[in-house]
């Protein structure tokens, strides 16, 4: 302004006294280069970031500037995004992408106050250098002198940081299609229309990285990672691979030289609040997770709750239904929670998983309220109950004949095996909690209903894992019977992987029991197992002896379905004995029972066991039709691991006739079978086998690498359901 006042001209009738003031306007304060300093020992992202810099270079973007105009980064509490989107901006910046500066807004989203748009645009105006007087009162109009100055600006980065919902957002973004928006939220933003980035836990390498690293800034010479390397890896996994548990069990470790990593990761598992160990009196896992959980509607905070006690590490969309008790699944609740990052997709369709911390989480919620824990129990019983009733049901469709009643859920072997593939993991979780004497019976009854899957499968460690269980709360709540019946099942899943003199003593000890309860009919089914746990040690006279007394106690009892399965025993162990011709008659016999019983899927290994016999005996035409007539059966009970023995073994018999091609496609369709089923060991062996045809023919006409036809695991062991339990009849 001028320093002197013109008055020339002017007409006065009084006095006149003149005031002047001189202001000197001096530029507003600007904050566009507020980034918080980096993460110390930020890595495992490398993916992440090449992504996050691909939406935040103008140049990559320019052709299609909607798609990139907002880049949001969603994930779970602690799971590192602030930090990701920090390093992305730093990377930015070193590129010169933004001349015009980085500014940065907490929106604080998941507090009890959450920053509203109009208050993030107020904090954006100042560090743009606009006076607090200049801003105007309505959003409408902050709105629209914050996009103003932005037009004038070069590039420019705005990083809206922890945002709760899309309204926070958008009154934020820039009007043209220079400048960049990079927003992190737990909430997966997409009505934002940004290029989404749903940030996961930190890969175990990445995760063991991290703890080195972090150790390492605070002590170069701290080499306790790599040196307990072991210990750490256990540290990561209890940690769930989560960056902020991660940079929580290296400060402990940190701020303690003399803890060893062993230690520590003894402390979290052992803990009994695995979330109170993860605080370093500034961070804390479980105070991130209730800012999130705190913000729910009370429907989902609920079904969060009761999916973190479902059995087994994924929920399926049916057992949802039945904790929350309701007739159909709570599928938009799910969504909710998915967008909230609270819960994530399973593996395979209709299954859901939570990160093990925020089911840690949910679990310390219910047991630090009596009302809750009520809760939760009811929802246990609903799933346990649930659990045995459709277990029931499809153990009774796999073991059905014709003129027993049909199952009641499913009508096809394949809708029973669907189900307990999909529900396997929860299902042994599920008997596990027989330790509880609430659930100890309907848990010797699941592990029980399960035992025939398992073999169909061959899931024999779970079989032997749930059989234990069982079986102790069996003998925890006196329940004999059911105890030996267990016994029977671990007996026979230990004899399959190959711990077979502790099969024998399980055998033993419920034959013992069974006769001392005078339950004759179980008595035979220990008598028939031992036998074959017998020849399998090379025992053949006790082998033979035991499935006699097996037979001869079936027909005592009326049972020709299970005097079917010991005479097709017997008829290998005379085989084995080189009673060829008792053998075939043992088989013929077999198989004649299990027709007339409608035992279809049995029939199928007395058929195979057949075709060893007639082969052994120089009839080979006889044998490829006892073989051609067990593939029947195995294919019509998609029982691929014994269509892989019968492929196999059919292969032996057209080498010992000098027709390699044949045994090849055999031998190849083998592979295939024992693919399908998963197990590789064998499927390999066979490839092997059929690779080997081209080495020279024997004298004999069978190819160096083969041997004889063996017997088929199709006719196994007998497994027991508890004795009385609903739908045990004809066991």
């Amino acid at each position: 302004m001028s320093d002197h006042i013109d008055f020339s001209g002017a007409e006065f009738t009084g006095p006149v006294i003149g005031k002047a003031e001189y202001r000197q306007q001096a530029p507003a304060p600007t904050a566009t280069n507020a980034l918080p300093s980096r993460t110390a020992g930020f890595t495992g992202r490398d993916e992440e970031l090449a992504r996050l810099r691909d939406a935040l270079n103008p140049a990559a973007g320019s052709a299609t500037p909607q798609a990139v105009l907002v880049a949001a980064v969603s994930g779970l509490g602690g799971v590192g995004k602030t930090a990701l989107a920090v390093e992305a901006a730093y990377a930015a910046r070193a590129e010169g992408w933004f001349p015009g500066g980085v500014l940065v807004v907490d929106l604080h989203g998941y507090d009890d106050a959450p920053v509203t748009a109009d208050q993030a645009l107020q904090s954006l105006l100042r560090a743009l250098g606009v006076e607090p007087q200049h801003i105007p009162v309505l959003a409408d109009e902050r709105a629209g002198l914050f996009r103003s100055l932005l037009a004038e600006r070069d590039a420019l980065l705005i990083l809206a940081d922890n945002a709760s919902s899309p309204d926070q957002v958008r009154p934020l973004l820039p009007g043209g299609d220079r400048h960049r928006v990079l927003v992190t939220s737990r909430d997966r933003l997409s009505q934002l229309g940004a290029r989404l980035l749903s940030l996961e836990q930190l890969t175990p390498e990445a995760a063991y990285a991290l703890l080195d690293r972090a150790l390492r800034i605070a002590d170069p010479g701290d080499h306790r990672i790599p040196d307990e390397a072991e210990a750490a890896a256990r540290v990561a996994d209890l940690c769930g691979h989560l960056p902020l548990a991660l940079q929580i069990a290296a400060a402990l470790l940190a701020e303690d030289p003399e803890r060893t990593v062993a230690e520590l990761a003894g402390e979290l598992s052992t803990s009994y609040d695995r979330l109170a160990v993860l605080d370093d009196g500034d961070r804390s896992v479980r105070a991130t997770f209730d800012l999130s959980y705190r913000r729910l509607p009370a429907q989902q905070a609920r079904l969060l709750r009761l999916l973190a006690l479902a059995p087994g590490p994924e929920v399926s969309e049916e057992v949802a239904a039945v904790l929350v008790d309701a007739e159909t699944p709570p599928l938009r609740d799910l969504a909710a929670l998915a967008r909230a990052h609270l819960v994530r997709r399973g593996s395979g369709r209709g299954l859901w998983r939570l990160h093990d911390l925020v089911r840690a989480f949910a679990v310390g919620v219910v047991d630090a309220e009596a009302g809750l824990r009520r809760e939760g129990e009811a929802a246990r019983l609903r799933v346990m109950a649930s659990y045995v009733r459709s277990a029931r049901s499809a153990d009774d469709r796999l073991r059905w004949t014709p003129g027993r009643p049909e199952p009641e859920l499913f009508a096809h072997t394949a809708q029973a095996l669907a189900w307990l593939d999909r529900e396997r993991p929860g299902l042994v979780a599920a008997v596990l909690w027989g330790a509880e004497k609430p659930y100890a019976e309907s848990a010797i009854a699941l592990a029980s209903y399960l035992a025939e899957y398992c073999d169909w499968r061959r899931h024999f460690d779970d079989k032997i894992t749930a059989s234990r269980a069982a079986q102790a709360a069996a003998h925890r709540i006196g329940n004999r019977s059911g105890e030996a019946g267990l016994g029977l099942n671990l007996g026979n899943a230990l004899q399959m992987v190959g711990r077979v003199e502790e099969a024998i003593e399980a055998y033993t000890r419920a034959r013992e029991v069974f006769k001392s309860l005078g339950n004759r009919q179980a008595e035979a089914m220990a008598w028939n197992n031992l036998g074959v746990c017998e020849h399998k040690t090379g025992r053949v006279r006790e082998a033979i002896e035991a499935h006699t007394r097996a037979y001869r106690l079936f027909q005592d009892v009326g049972d020709r379905k299970y005097e079917a399965t010991a005479w097709n025993h017997l008829g290998a162990a005379l085989a084995a004995a080189g009673r060829l011709e008792e053998a075939i008659k043992a088989h013929i016999r077999a198989c004649v029972l299990a027709q007339a019983v409608g035992y279809r899927r049995y029939e199928g290994g007395a058929w195979h066991n057949l075709g060893t016999a007639l082969w052994q005996q120089g009839r080979i035409g006889a044998a490829i039709e006892a073989f051609t007539e067990a593939m029947k059966v195995h294919d019509e009970y998609e029982d691929w691991y014994r269509m892989g023995q019968a492929l196999g073994n059919l292969a032996h018999v057209h080498l010992s006739q000098g027709d390699i091609a044949e045994a090849r496609d055999c031998l190849l369709k083998a592979a295939d079978a024992y693919t399908r089923v998963g197990a590789p060991a064998e499927a390999a062996e066979v490839r092997a086998s059929a690779d080997a045809l081209t080495a020279p023919v024997t004298s004999t006409g069978t190819p160096a690498p083969g041997g004889p036809p063996g017997r088929t695991a199709g006719s196994g062991p007998l497994g027991s359901r508890p004795p009385g339990a609903p739908g045990s009849a004809g066991r």
